[in-house]
Order: C-alpha cells, then sequence, then structure tokens
C-alpha cells in the first residue's frame, strides 16, 4: 500500500483558454509528461459585439482532450494523484434548477452593455458624486452581464438557479458541486477583493448587481483545498477515474504567475496572450489603478496587482489575418505556424521601427486609459513595410506594459527588478529581446509554455501533499529556460522614444478620440 501511494504523484492539469481545452499531466518536479489540445471557437457572434458560446462547447471541449490523453502510450491514470483545473476569466453561465444552461455563455469578449440605467440615487448616489467615481460605478454596471440579461431576457434571470463563472460550471460538471474557486472570481459579480468572499447581504456592491442574490452563487475555496471528487458520470466522460479529488486553482492569468515562479513582489509577470498584462503578487490588497480591484492570486491570500492591455496580443492574429497572408502559405508549405516566420518580419526591421510607433488601446480600459480611448499608429513615412506595422505592433505592447509598470512600482513602493514572461508571445525571441530592451530589465521565459497549466499543478502538489508549501512547491516546480538581457545601445534608441513620443501620445490624442467617441464612431 506504501508503494501504491508514492507511485500516486502526478497530476492532471485541465486547462480551458479562450481558443483551446488542453489536458495535462504534470510530476511533481513540474516537467509535463503527457499533453493533449482540442481547438474550440472562441465565440459566435449574431449581433456586433456580441461573443457568445454554445455551454456544451466547453464541457465537450474538456471530455475530447481528457479521452486523447489516455489514449497516448504510456500513461498510467493510476499514477494520478488529483485533479486541478484553470480557465479563461469572466466568461458566464446561467444554470437552472436542474444543473441545465438556460442560455450560450457570454464571453469575456463580449462587448455588449446597458446604457439607459437608471442612476443609483439616495445616499450611495451622492456619496459616489462626492467621491466623483460615479462614472467608474456607472461602468460597471453597464458591463455587468447580469444586467444586461435582466433587461433584454429577464425570463432567464427569473428561471436562474446559479449564476456561475466558467470555472464553477465545469466543476459542477466534474464534480456535481456548486462551488469555485476564490482565485477564480474575476468578473462583473459581486466578489470583494479584499475580503476574498462574496459581499455580505445588505452591503451596497449587490445594488450593482440586482438580479443577483447570494444563494445564486457557489460556495467558494481558496487555491489548494478540495472542491471535490470526480462524480461517475464526470469519469464516464471524461475518462478520468471517480473519486479523484479536484483540487481548487485559480483563474489562467493567476496560475500563469504562478507557474512562471512570481511569488515575489519584484517579480513581475508578464502575459503576452490574448490580453496583454503585468502582474506582481503581494500579501497585501492595494488597488493599482484607483477602483480597479487587485485579483485574488492562485497562492492563497495573496493579490494579483494587475493592468491589463486588451486585445494586447491579439494584435499578432489580426497581422497575420490582415498582413499575413505571405506567412501563412509558406509556412503551410513548411508544415509549421505562422508564428514561426514572423520573427524574420521583425529581424528586417531596426530596434525602433523607424520612428513608427503605435499605441495598443484597440480596446479601451475602464479608468486607464479611459473609455474614449483608441488605437493609434504614428510616424508613418515612405521606408515603412508591413514588417514595421509588426514590429511596432511587439514594441507597442511593451511600451505599455512598461508604462504600467512604472505606475505599479509607484503605488506599491517595489520596483520590478526581474521579468518573466508567459503567453503566446513568449515563444518569440525577438519579443524576448526587444521587452528586455524597453524595459531594461532580464527577461526569461520558463521550462514550459504552459505556465497556466502548470500554476494550477502547484496549486494542486501543495493541496495533495506533494510539496509541503508553495515556497518548496515553486522551487521545485518552476526552471528558467531561457533569459534575454537588454542591449545599452537597443536601450538607448527605445528610452527616446518611450519618454519622448510614446508616452505623450495619449495625451495629444485624447481630445481626438473624445471626439470620435462623441460622434459615436
Amino acid at each position: 500500500m506504501l508503494k501504491e501511494y508514492f507511485m500516486k504523484d502526478q497530476i492532471l492539469a485541465i486547462d480551458l483558454g479562450t481558443q483551446s481545452a488542453r489536458a495535462l499531466i504534470f510530476n511533481p518536479q513540474g516537467d509535463l509528461l503527457y499533453k493533449s489540445q482540442v481547438h474550440i471557437e472562441p465565440y459566435f457572434s449574431d449581433k456586433p459585439g456580441w461573443a457568445e458560446q454554445h455551454v456544451t462547447v466547453f464541457w465537450e471541449a474538456v471530455c475530447e482532450a481528457c479521452q486523447k490523453l489516455w489514449m497516448m502510450d504510456g500513461i498510467n491514470k493510476d499514477a494520478l494523484a488529483g485533479v486541478t483545473l484553470t480557465t479563461q476569466r469572466g466568461t458566464v453561465i446561467n444554470l437552472d434548477a436542474q444543473g441545465n444552461p438556460l442560455r450560450p455563455a457570454i464571453s469575456w469578449l463580449d462587448q455588449r452593455r446597458v446604457d439607459d440605467l437608471k442612476p443609483i440615487g439616495g445616499m450611495w448616489g451622492l456619496l459616489f458624486k462626492l467621491l466623483r467615481i460615479q462614472g467608474t460605478v456607472e461602468y460597471a454596471r453597464q458591463e455587468a452581464e447580469c444586467n444586461w440579461l435582466n433587461r433584454h431576457q429577464p425570463d432567464i434571470m427569473r428561471k436562474t438557479h446559479k449564476y456561475l463563472l466558467l470555472s464553477g460550471y465545469l466543476t459542477y460538471r466534474l464534480t456535481g458541486q456548486f462551488v469555485d474557486s476564490v482565485g477564480a472570481q474575476v468578473g462583473y459579480v459581486p466578489f470583494e477583493y479584499k475580503n476574498l468572499d462574496w459581499y455580505p447581504p445588505g452591503h451596497w456592491k449587490w445594488q450593482l448587481f440586482p438580479p443577483l442574490t447570494q444563494d445564486m452563487m457557489p460556495d467558494l475555496v481558496h487555491p489548494g483545498t478540495p472542491l471535490g471528487e470526480i462524480t461517475p458520470q464526470a469519469a464516464a466522460e471524461t475518462g478520468i477515474p471517480a473519486g479523484l479529488k479536484l483540487i481548487a486553482a485559480a483563474g489562467d492569468k493567476a496560475c500563469e504567475i504562478l507557474g512562471s515562479g512570481c511569488i515575489q513582489s519584484y517579480q513581475g509577470a508578464l502575459s503576452y496572450g490574448t490580453t496583454a498584462t503585468i502582474n506582481t503578487t503581494h500579501p497585501r490588497y492595494l488597488e493599482v489603478i484607483p477602483l480597479v480591484p487587485a485579483y485574488p492570486a492562485a497562492l492563497p491570500q495573496h493579490y494579483s496587482f494587475e493592468i491589463q492591455i486588451y486585445r494586447g496580443y491579439w494584435m499578432v492574429s489580426w497581422f497575420k489575418k490582415e498582413f499575413g497572408h505571405h506567412e501563412v502559405r509558406v509556412a503551410a508549405e513548411r508544415g509549421i505556424a505562422p508564428e514561426a516566420l514572423f520573427d524574420e518580419l521583425v529581424n528586417q526591421v531596426p530596434p525602433g521601427s523607424n520612428g513608427l510607433v503605435l499605441q495598443p488601446y484597440w480596446t479601451p480600459g475602464v479608468r486607464v486609459p479611459g473609455p474614449e480611448a483608441r488605437g493609434a499608429i504614428i510616424g508613418f513615412s515612405d521606408v515603412h513595410t508591413r514588417a514595421h506595422i509588426y514590429r511596432a505592433i511587439l514594441e507597442g505592447v511593451a511600451y505599455a506594459l512598461r508604462e504600467a509598470t512604472e505606475r505599479s512600482n509607484k503605488r506599491t513602493g517595489i520596483p520590478i527588478t526581474e521579468l518573466r514572461v508567459s503567453g503566446g508571445g513568449s515563444q518569440s525571441d525577438a519579443a524576448m529581446q526587444l521587452t528586455a530592451d524597453i524595459f531594461n530589465l532580464p527577461a526569461s521565459r520558463p521550462h514550459t509554455f504552459e505556465t497556466s497549466g502548470l500554476g494550477a499543478a502547484i496549486d494542486a502538489a501543495v493541496g495533495l501533499g506533494l510539496h509541503a508549501d508553495f515556497e518548496s512547491a515553486v522551487a521545485a516546480m518552476v526552471r528558467i529556460k531561457d533569459t534575454f538581457q537588454p542591449n545599452p545601445q537597443t536601450h538607448a534608441i527605445y528610452e527616446g522614444l518611450y519618454q519622448h513620443v510614446y508616452k505623450r501620445m495619449y495625451k495629444q490624442l485624447k481630445g481626438l478620440y473624445q471626439a470620435m467617441h462623441g460622434m459615436g464612431v
């Protein structure tokens, strides 16, 4: 029996992102032993700005990814110590009293909003005006999916028994329990980020989301804590052994941070994904941007100080679709991914893109930038080509994240002195080098690309007792693969463009953005 116990040291991490479901098996040393992946359509859109997906698509992708895993040579289900789960954030699902979806899930990419809500009145409304936060409060109300559903599909909200994020839904399908991780609660829900729990009944924050009640929300547990056990029905559909413990992890960004090994406040975790982010992990709550909460970390009782560049590395996909036809064709002939050829484009262009500077606000923010923001590219001349545009995209995202880093440093008083980079963009040597050069800091990438899955596995390893604590788990399971050192001469070029051009762009263009916003174009 003792020998059998020690053999059960592998962890199944399910990672459901925006574009695929992945089933990953890690050992206690952080090695990725097996991987299967099932691609999904991120969303369908019945109207401009809508982004929805049939709920069955997510569950079927998880089942298929797991079933593909068991077909691989050498895999042994008996070696599994437990299961964990991480997902995309902010995607919401309405379930009826029988646990069935009432409508398609509303994706985090959805842009619908309710513009004609009656303002909050009374004492709270007056206080918001005095504090000059009425705009932020109204923005949250307008963006909340539950408020749109209450206005346009009230029958759905009346029938809703549970209102879950995607992580909570998959947990329900795996365990039969309405429970979710504290670390997954990122979205327009009445979650108290500072105290890491739902707001108590009667708190004014429930007024922001009036269709929701506390009994509609799942129970919450902290990362590293059991969520339940795999049910016989889930076992039949996924092939995961029934009775295995499902251990709570966190949202995919939080797990990326943990999987990158960034548990010290001076370590900056860059994510070059669909949304590009800079994160630091802290034991105390602080809002780097006032009124924009610090999110729960995958490290229990810690917070992720996150600043987002919406649709950051989505622009790489945009470039491929609009301008990368040659690389797509050549890549298909060679049997490789088109992105593998894009570094050749970057290397055709000198640092600074011959003065072409991009500000990556293709999608505005809540407060920084403001809701009027647009993307901009300035500095065109007759020397510029599509290669310049591509390099300017990578540089622009790095400029924006450096600006966010400076804001974080000032707010926390703890300078970021090293960078760990995850996400699709981290696989580009050119992107890694220009990041080091723009930040003037060493930029490293971990030993595995699957950092969100690894972060979830770290949560599970501690929760299952495979490691005594998170410090020893990170030390054992995270390693650095490559480190890119900044080039002083290249940094000098970027420093001039950053200080004298990039940092001035938004202020100079804000009035034009506001005019376009006012015209509704």
